[in-house]
């Protein structure tokens, strides 16, 4: 649900700040906590311990100075970080210390899972207030920023006043009955939905009736008593009406709304926004972590989110509305992102059967909705988002991974990508095809690569793949490919993170050359080889799009597709875009398009879309597509 990261220290997901390690059986408070009101003058006269019970004293002086109930700051600190400080550093979804107090910069939606380098409305996305709660904390408190970010007791009175200011907006007044600070909790979750804000509260709430302890990653303990007698007050709680699933009549589908702040409110198609593309993801958490995660403001969403167990869906954004989801704003701005339960190193463990069957009834569903083509080129991976800007090529993530059986799913959808298989002559096109249980695959699977910690470290094993290895020449010990933003001119590796030495099932690419049971592919302005004895792991690809070079010169690529600056009304800032410095299309190379040219174009907040004149084709480059202004190619016809 983020991007930025490199392939070396980072899976496809970031850590869920909700995965809550080392959880200790709930038991008694320590002497020093507190599970009420706390005269302010007693507090003050102890002295703050410094040991690992300074972050519990912490809780129970701010819970007094701002007059709430402790065990109710408590449980929503739980809920919040568990307990953790993070050593000041910022969250996934920009928020700060044990009471996550979010200060979301322009440079966090740039990089992140809005993709949104290079737009004009940067500040103005940015600028919702439940992505700064810890500026309002330092105005409430007369502490600065600085201090609410790095100082865990700074940022935990931060937290105590903002509540506290909430339960008098809602109430108007404090009360010592933790339950009636239902309203203030449900509020405190920054979400306008009344679903979404209520979950968050309902939480709340379980662990102020259940209680719990644990060790926080810093060596803090910190603990809140179980109360079996707490009874919220749910008369009054912030949000609006959520809207209604949209899902196929034989899935299982409730909907909880993602932050408001995690996506755009749009009206697609309605509005001239093509709805062309989906993209299948994985969590790297739990089912009910990434739900509580994209109801956090500041940080990623999906349009669903699809249980491991029995297929269950959980409907995030409504399908009009755009989601950050893909790390990259133009591939957000025209599909629809699904979420999996799983983790990709451990893929095939986790995708089942039932949530094959049930995202292929969904996929189905919404490709009739929305008049989306049923094959590979439109049915995508994260893996096959391209990188919006060079500085982010590296980060994208490699979700669903290499075990995500995309020849069974497209079969579950009607769109096989298996037939006959074989490969045609130097110029024509293949689809990679090599079958999943069969193609057995070895892959490195680093510590960075897992964030279940099943791996303490690397180790190499077998597994079902759906993908094929490229190398350099023909032959099984020449070097893998190395991907130009990745390696930087180093040879390819076999981590199952690095998609760059990789085709994968489904593809499209043009046959560059054959040498015994080799085949070479052109693949990210280069020649490349795979092993295909007989054609065992392709089949030709018939009624394509080929584009290559018009001229002599290479070919600039993109990842995004903007309008000119020149195609803005006056009132709307541009948006611009630069080439990937990393690629280009070669004279001499070609490549198969995706799908046929469309306009460049653009959204804004205020429901102002912008299409530009010139159209831009998207191409299977390497594992990733990219962009080609249609001007600087020849297409033809396969």
């Amino acid at each position: 649900m983020k991007s930025g990261r490199t392939t070396e220290n980072a899976a496809h997901k970031p850590a869920v700040r909700h995965r809550l390690l080392g959880l200790a059986a709930a038991g008694a408070l320590t002497a020093g906590a507190l599970t009420g009101l706390v005269p302010a003058t007693a507090q003050a006269a102890a002295p703050a311990p410094s040991g690992p019970g300074a972050r519990q004293h912490a809780f129970a002086v701010a819970a007094a100075k701002y007059h709430v109930p402790a065990q109710v700051l408590l449980a929503v600190s739980y809920q919040e970080s568990a307990w953790d400080a993070h050593g000041g550093r910022v969250s996934t979804s920009g928020g700060y210390g044990p009471m996550h107090l979010t200060d979301v910069t322009p440079a966090m939606l740039a990089s992140g899972p809005a993709g949104a380098v290079g737009r004009s409305d940067l500040a103005d996305l940015a600028k919702d207030p439940a992505l700064h709660t810890l500026r309002a904390a330092a105005k409430l408190t007369g502490l600065t920023p600085a201090e609410l970010r790095t100082d865990p007791a700074a940022n935990i009175a931060g937290g105590a006043a903002l509540l506290a200011s909430y339960q008098k907006s809602v109430r108007g007044g404090l009360s010592a009955d933790p339950g009636r600070w239902y309203g203030a909790v449900a509020r405190y979750s920054g979400s306008p939905q009344k679903r979404t804000a209520a979950s968050f509260a309902d939480r709340v709430f379980t662990t102020l009736r259940t209680g719990a302890a644990r060790t926080t990653s810093d060596g803090q303990r910190v603990s809140v008593a179980a109360d079996s007698d707490v009874r919220p007050v749910k008369g009054q709680s912030a949000g609006n009406a959520t809207a209604a699933t949209e899902c196929p009549s034989d899935v299982s589908c409730t909907f909880v709304p993602a932050a408001a702040s995690n996506g755009q409110v749009s009206n697609r198609p309605a509005n001239g926004i093509r709805i062309d593309t989906i993209v299948i993801h994985d969590t790297e958490s739990s089912y009910q972590s990434a739900i509580s995660t994209f109801q956090n403001p500041g940080g990623s969403s999906a349009h669903y989110v699809m249980r491991s167990s029995d297929g269950a869906v959980t409907q995030m954004v409504p399908t009009k509305d755009v989601a950050y989801h893909a790390g990259n704003y133009s591939t957000n701005l025209h599909s629809i992102g699904i979420e999996h339960e799983g983790y990709a190193a451990h893929g095939a463990t986790w995708y089942t059967e039932a949530q094959y069957q049930d995202t292929a009834s969904l996929v189905r569903y919404l490709a009739d909705r929305f008049g989306i083509p049923l094959d590979r080129q439109h049915v995508i991976g994260h893996d096959d988002v391209a990188g919006p800007s060079s500085s982010l090529i590296s980060g994208m993530h490699w979700d669903p991974g290499t075990a995500w059986d995309w020849e069974h799913f497209m079969s579950l959808l009607g769109a096989p990508v298996t037939g006959e298989h074989g490969v045609g002559p130097v110029g024509s096109a293949v689809t990679i095809a090599p079958g999943f249980a069969g193609n057995q695959q070895t892959v490195q699977i680093c510590p960075g690569d897992d964030p279940t910690g099943a791996t303490p470290s690397c180790v190499r094993e077998q597994q079902a793949a759906n993908f094929v290895y490229l190398r350099t020449a023909p032959d099984a010990t020449a070097p893998l490919f190395g991907d130009q933003a990745i390696h930087k001119g180093a040879a390819g590796t076999d981590r199952i993170s690095d998609w760059g030495s990789t085709a994968q099932a489904g593809q499209q690419f043009v046959v560059a050359g054959t040498d015994g049971d080799w085949t070479a592919i052109w693949y990210s302005g280069t020649k490349v080889w795979f092993y295909n004895p007989a054609g065992a792991n392709t089949t030709p690809a018939h009624d394509v799009i080929l584009v290559s070079a018009a001229g002599t010169t290479p070919v600039a690529v993109y990842g995004s597709s903007y309008p000119d600056p020149s195609e803005y009304p006056a009132g709307l800032s541009p948006s611009t875009q630069a080439a990937l410095s990393y690629y280009t299309v070669p004279p001499g190379q070609a490549y198969v398009a995706t799908r046929p040219p469309v306009n460049t174009d653009d959204y804004f907040s205020s429901g102002k879309v912008v299409t530009g004149a010139k159209k831009m084709y998207t191409i299977q480059y390497n594992h990733r597509v990219v962009l080609v202004y249609s001007s600087a190619v020849t297409a033809t016809g396969v």
